[in-house]
């Protein structure tokens, strides 16, 4: 029995969960013995955090998620189907105040950086670009090597891995942004990545487009003429863009006229 007077987690703090989840007839689809996230920060669905946030630390729940607060129309692949309601069983183990990435050591923020950017990929393929956003930020906050001096704190290889991380992450908060109509952001952010990555052909390619959108065709050119001196040796492609050698000299042409 819990005592009357035994504290809920709040909003924005750190909570270790034991959950199972279930669908209708009985299968298992999600499991964890050790959940960690944040409530608030969009680790985990709607109806895990709801339910968390009005439990009491060892209190064990049941709670019948509708779809529309799980993974609603489109589902799970390859496990959870469209609008399938779930049977969790969550129990609370621990919660805690969030620590503040500089805190911590850098292979721990590696490990929950990447957490987060997974999370923004899970919400930028189901389309939900407000909250790929929201993740991919989140996940660069925590991908650091600075100390809370300003210092850096990591080794060359964990810095490398860090810059690496930070690099993907920032490529997808643009593909994020310009799917939002966010085109300033965009192009801001696609600065950061070739910042630390200035032989990125991804951004240097959505760099130029964004510049040539804007007008701005003499920078636009200098842009693109970098990828397309890389592109020969470098795939531009992946999940979210897909850009070809033509679609590129296609493009500097376009700016060519402008002159």
């Amino acid at each position: 029995r819990l005592p009357e007077n035994a504290l809920t987690p709040a909003w924005g703090q750190e909570v270790t969960l034991k959950m199972q989840g279930v669908l209708e007839d009985r299968t298992v689809v999600e499991k964890d013995c050790k959940l960690v996230f944040v409530i608030g920060e969009g680790d985990v669905n709607q109806a895990l955090e709801e339910c968390t946030i009005s439990m009491k630390q060892g209190e064990i729940a049941l709670l019948l998620a509708d779809s529309q607060y799980t993974y609603g129309h489109l589902g799970r692949e390859p496990d959870i189907p469209a609008w399938a309601p779930l049977l969790y069983q969550p129990e609370l183990l621990d919660f805690r105040e969030k620590l503040e990435p500089l805190s911590l050591p850098i292979p721990d923020r590696i490990r929950i950086g990447n957490q987060k950017r997974e999370r923004g990929n899970f919400y930028f393929q189901r389309e939900e670009y407000g909250m790929a956003a929201q993740a991919y930020c989140m996940a660069l906050d925590m991908l650091t090597t600075h100390t809370n001096d300003s210092q850096r704190c990591a080794s060359e290889e964990e810095d490398e891995e860090v810059n690496d991380y930070r690099v993907k992450c920032l490529n997808n908060l643009a593909a994020a942004q310009l799917k939002l109509g966010q085109v300033d952001e965009a192009l801001h952010t696609s600065r950061d990545v070739l910042f630390l990555d200035p032989q990125n052909v991804k951004a240097l390619f959505r760099k130029g487009k964004l510049l040539s959108d804007k007008g701005e065709y003499e920078e636009a050119m200098e842009t693109l003429k970098k990828a397309l001196k890389l592109e020969p040796s470098t795939k531009v492609r992946g999940p979210i863009m897909k850009y070809s050698f033509s679609t590129i000299i296609s493009l500097s042409v376009y700016i060519s006229s402008k002159y």
